[in-house]
């Protein structure tokens, strides 16, 4: 029996139109329960076409360790610069730890500052700050959080971030977007850099721990700064961010590279010291604890 319906070259065209839109919706509906599942599916896929070795790559993000870091990374969209009490580092009991940090790396401290011109009271001022000595390298694992930071280029590991974040302390939707726009772009260069530098070493890149930010070591360096600044201070044939002589050459290389010079004005020492972090309190005070330090 034959229908009386027949197939218009107009309905042909509807039900081709029909289902290529539900071709793209099951492929949308995929990549977000990719992206909600493993947020890092996007970033490997970058990593894998800028060269990085695909096994490796899934070797390592395949690894329990590795998760998605939203507590650290949350505090870059809420941080602010003026909060931090840098008033701790210059008090009796930070000044007197530094000094005794001095006598104890008496030696590397003088070679370091022979060798590249830096007062090595500034390196020290320097390590207190940043990391208390070395009491404080951060207990969040690197990778995490520069993948975290990176995949947010993805829209649905933008909202899982979005809706993550307390009300309270939530900015406007619009900053969010531009912030982490940016960020993602920032630390995708940074994630490369680290990969490139636990590979050149020959350091686990799952291990390593960071700050909130992704800093790395004694110096707390980024990744990109590593690559360009970081020194083998100790010359055992490695450049280690948790070696303290090879954290104290690598701010003083990076230092001596952004203009450092001995017998040189305050004027010009703070502006070097603003290229390390860009805050004015941060430079005061480092400038306040090495005038307190004994030579």
């Amino acid at each position: 029996m034959r229908s009386g319906f027949r197939w218009s070259p107009k309905w042909i065209g509807l039900t081709a139109g029909l289902l290529i839109a539900g071709l793209f919706a099951f492929i949308e509906a995929g990549a977000s329960v990719e992206s909600q599942s493993q947020p890092f599916a996007s970033v490997q896929k970058r990593l894998i076409a800028d060269g990085f070795e695909p096994l490796k790559i899934k070797q390592i993000y395949n690894r329990p360790q590795v998760s998605f870091e939203a507590d650290g990374v949350i505090l870059l969209f809420t941080y602010k610069e003026s909060r931090v009490n840098y008033g701790q580092f210059t008090n009796k009991w930070s000044i007197r730890k530094a000094n005794q940090y001095l006598k104890e790396n008496k030696s590397d401290l003088t070679r370091i500052e022979k060798e590249y011109g830096v007062d090595k009271k500034i390196i020290t001022a320097i390590l207190l700050v940043e990391t208390g000595l070395g009491a404080s390298v951060g207990t969040r694992s690197a990778l995490n959080t520069l993948s975290t930071m990176a995949a947010l280029k993805d829209p649905m590991v933008r909202n899982r971030l979005w809706d993550l974040i307390p009300d309270s302390k939530k900015i406007s939707r619009k900053k969010f977007e531009k912030k982490a726009s940016s960020r993602s772009n920032w630390a995708y260069k940074e994630l490369k850099a680290f990969l490139e530098y636990t590979s050149r070493e020959g350091f686990d890149p799952v291990s390593i721990p960071g700050s909130f930010a992704g800093a790395v070591g004694i110096a707390q360096f980024m990744p990109t700064s590593i690559l360009a600044y970081g020194q083998d201070g100790n010359n055992d044939g490695m450049v280690d961010m948790l070696n303290h002589a090879d954290s104290m050459a690598s701010i003083a290389n990076y230092l001596k590279s952004h203009g450092w010079r001995p017998g040189q004005s305050r004027e010009k020492a703070e502006k070097i010291i603003y290229h390390y972090n860009h805050s004015s309190y941060y430079v005061d005070t480092i400038l306040k604890i090495s005038s307190k330090l004994k030579a």
